[in-house]
């Protein structure tokens, strides 16, 4: 079998339902994000990282709110993948230091990937929001958003917190300063 296919040669792809969109639409950018991250956790577990079953987790769940995105269907993602990442991000918490201010995202390569993580994370959020704004405007108005929905914008956003945390965690642990925003 060819990987490619020419279907998308015209600027169409298929989502997981075999529907074809334009590779513009919202969905694509939501899930061509999530896929961007997952690339960049995989950078990030290639510089010998000490929480490499947590980003292991993390990859996969990436994929799942990729195929959460492309098929429309929210239960790739659980309350239970949420309390995951606080569950962690208290672990490591616990041995840092309470913040002094706003942390400019620099360090050694291991703590600033964790930055860009994050703000690809953010950007996935953004993406998400826009979608579920998008969608919500096409629906009735009787309707409401799913409980699913909801997990997925909660896991996505403590996603976001746990890059943060981790970059400080590795801060510590390779003793790298902390930059500090100067006004």
């Amino acid at each position: 079998m060819r990987i490619y296919t020419k279907t998308g040669d015209r600027g169409t792809t298929a989502l997981a339902s075999g529907e074809r969109v334009s590779k513009a639409d919202l969905r694509l950018e939501a899930y061509g994000t999530a896929d961007e991250l997952n690339s960049f956790v995989g950078l990030l577990r290639a510089e010998d990282m000490p929480n490499d079953e947590e980003l292991s987790f993390i990859q996969n769940k990436l994929f799942n709110i990729g195929a959460c995105l492309a098929s429309a269907d929210g239960e790739w993602i659980t309350a239970d993948d949420v309390r995951r990442l606080e569950q962690s991000m208290d672990a490591m918490q616990a041995e840092l230091e309470p913040m002094r201010g706003f942390i400019l995202p620099a360090g050694n390569r291991r703590v600033s990937l964790c930055h860009v993580c994050r703000t690809i994370t953010r950007r996935l959020e953004r993406h998400m929001v826009a979608l579920r704004m998008q969608i919500e405007d096409e629906k009735r108005p009787d309707e409401t958003p799913s409980q699913d929905k909801t997990i997925l914008m909660q896991f996505v956003n403590r996603l976001s917190d746990f890059w943060f945390v981790l970059a400080e965690k590795m801060a510590k642990n390779d003793k790298i300063s902390i930059f500090l925003w100067k006004k």
